[in-house]
């Protein structure tokens, strides 16, 4: 079984084009929406929070675990990749970036306050190409409007346009959305920034990423369970986090399970 883990609704983003690319494959995913956003809290307790994800999805019988959600990618990952030699846990900034730096000179990231604070995604991109130019900008507001499923009304386009215009105004050519909550506003922002900037797909960077793994790790991919099974868990509201998916995604999420991960 494969474990994709987010803070909330974001990963069902990168979760649904796994999922299209790679079908045959067990999935369990897990949103902490009780505890969402997770970008303006510490490293300590977002590492805190996250190992408690890593292991509930280990115990449910997750062999590879994705991390949906570039807060705990830039704040965790390596500290529980470290801690936890025995757990194969991937996250999504790593193959982001390595797109990114194919297509794009200077290269424009938005982000969650923690995310950007962290500069993972300048260092990750700097040891792939020094040669690049990267110009982050935090935009706070877009995950609290999206999980309140306000991010289709005028104020969250306003506060987008707003986030947006000083970082196009440094004619970058390449936008990384930083966050797996800001897909759901990915027509927004390719229509705020122009044809002359490429913003990013995460999800499916993320499943492409994900397939070229599991051929190169065959080891992994035969722990995998195949029946093409699906559950989705959240630790807040299944009613919600039903609505949301299947108003605002392709995702059939019928069967989310109410969780507790706390002190496993």
């Amino acid at each position: 079984m494969i474990g994709i883990f987010d803070s909330g609704y974001g990963g069902l983003t990168v979760a649904q084009k796994i999922i299209e690319a790679l079908p045959q494959y067990d999935y369990l995913y897990l949103g902490d929406n009780a505890r969402t956003p997770y970008g303006g809290r510490s490293k300590e307790t977002i590492t805190e929070f996250s190992e408690e994800a890593v292991e509930y999805l280990w115990k449910r019988g997750a062999r590879l675990i994705i991390f949906a959600c570039f807060t705990a990618s830039a704040q965790a990952l390596r500290t529980l990749q470290q801690k936890h030699p025995d757990k194969k846990i991937l996250g999504v900034i790593r193959p982001v970036v390595e797109e990114a730096v194919q297509v794009g000179k200077k290269i424009g990231v938005v982000g969650t306050r923690s995310t950007i604070s962290s500069h993972s995604f300048t260092e990750e991109i700097k040891n792939l190409d020094s040669t690049k130019t990267v110009i982050e900008q935090a935009t706070p507001l877009l995950v609290p409007f999206i999980e309140e499923h306000w991010h289709e009304k005028p104020e969250a386009k306003m506060i987008l346009k707003k986030y947006l215009r000083p970082l196009k105004n440094t004619h970058i050519d390449t936008l990384i959305l930083g966050c797996t909550h800001y897909p759901f506003l990915q027509k927004e922002f390719e229509r705020i920034m122009g044809r002359n900037i490429k913003v990013l797909e995460t999800g499916a960077i993320v499943a492409k990423s994900l397939a070229s793994y599991l051929e190169r790790h065959p080891e992994i991919d035969q722990q995998l369970t195949k029946k093409s099974m699906r559950e989705f868990c959240t630790t807040d509201s299944p009613e919600r986090f039903n609505e949301f998916a299947n108003k605002f995604l392709k995702l059939k999420t019928d069967s989310v399970k109410k969780i507790e991960i706390k002190h496993l």
